[in-house]
C-alpha cells in the first residue's frame, strides 16, 4: 500500500461481513474501485459477524470469504478485522475514500468524520434491490424447512 501512495494513487476502503457474496457486492465493489485507483476491502472476523448478524453466521469462515474476495478483480486488497466497526483500521490506513452500500446514508457511515478528518472523502453508493445476505439465508432456510427430509 505504501507503494500505491508513494505514485500518488488513491486509496478506496470499504468494510463488512461479505458472508455470501451475491451480485450486489460484485456490482458494489466494482461501483467503490472506479472511484480511485485502489482498493481496500476489510472484512469481519467470524467472531464480529456473530456479534453483528447473531447466533448461525456467518455462513462461510473468515478464510473463505477473504479468498473469494481477493479473487475478484475489483479487489486489490483484502483485511480482516475483530472489532464491530473498522474505525481501528481506518485510523491506521488512512484511505483517501471510505465507501458504504445503499442501505447506509451519509450520517450512518461508521468512521465517516474520521475520513474527512484528514480530508477524505465519504460515499454511499446506489443501493441494489433484492440482493441482500440475510434475505439469502433466510430464503435458504425456508427451502430446507420446506423439503421433505426438512
Amino acid at each position: 500500500m505504501q507503494d500505491a501512495r508513494e505514485h500518488g494513487e488513491r486509496i478506496v476502503f470499504t468494510n463488512g461481513c461479505f458472508d455470501i457474496i451475491h451480485a450486489g457486492h460484485v456490482g458494489y465493489l466494482d461501483e467503490a474501485r472506479k472511484l480511485g485507483d485502489r482498493l481496500i476491502v476489510a472484512v469481519n472476523d467470524d467472531a464480529s459477524v456473530r456479534n453483528l448478524k447473531g447466533p448461525g453466521r456467518p455462513i462461510n469462515p473468515l478464510d473463505r470469504r477473504l479468498r473469494v474476495l481477493a479473487g475478484l478483480g475489483a479487489v486489490d486488497w483484502v483485511v480482516s478485522f475483530s472489532e464491530d466497526t473498522p474505525e481501528q483500521l481506518l485510523r491506521d490506513l488512512r484511505p483517501d475514500v471510505l465507501v458504504k452500500g445503499g442501505d447506509y446514508t451519509l450520517d450512518q457511515v461508521v468512521g465517516g468524520e474520521l475520513v474527512k478528518s484528514w480530508d477524505g472523502d465519504v460515499h454511499v453508493l446506489a443501493f441494489i434491490d433484492d440482493c441482500s445476505t440475510s434475505a439469502i439465508v433466510e430464503k435458504m432456510r425456508q427451502a430446507g424447512e420446506d423439503s421433505p427430509s426438512g
